[in-house]
């Protein structure tokens, strides 16, 4: 059952369908299931894609009270949805509580985070970032 609800909202994700999705993971405690980090990435891509980044920072907020723990795809999901929503600050916040979290640092979550300072034009920031980033490796 949370595979199928987990396949229809991926659906939604890739169809630009954010309502649909948000209405979907909503439904799913009706029927006694508990979203996970996939339904939760993939609702979050729903809603950043469509550019309703406030809408994805909800569910991201919800995760904590769903007892379902952030990984590193949420962490990208909702830094990508930054990026569309032009909120530089908050994908670096994600950014940092991604380290703080002992998350990896994988290289959609950093490509992500520097296009959000890049589309806020806070070029600065993104090079720092770039050279942090290459520092580690």
């Amino acid at each position: 059952p949370i595979f199928t609800f987990s396949a229809a909202i991926s659906a939604c994700e890739k169809g630009g369908e954010w309502e649909r999705a948000l209405h979907l993971t909503s439904r799913m405690s009706g029927v006694r299931l508990e979203p996970d980090p996939m339904v939760f990435s993939a609702a979050i891509s729903a809603c950043g894609n469509r550019g309703e980044w406030e809408k994805a920072l909800q569910l991201f907020s919800m995760m904590p009270r769903s007892k379902v723990d952030s990984n590193a795809i949420t962490c990208s999901a909702m830094i990508s949805a930054c990026v569309e929503g032009g909120k530089w600050g908050n994908a670096l916040m994600l950014l940092s509580k991604m380290a703080q979290d002992k998350l990896e640092l994988d290289t959609i979550s950093v490509s992500a985070a520097i296009s959000a300072c890049e589309r806020g034009g806070e070029w600065q920031k993104a090079l720092l970032l770039f050279a942090k980033i290459a520092e580690c490796q």
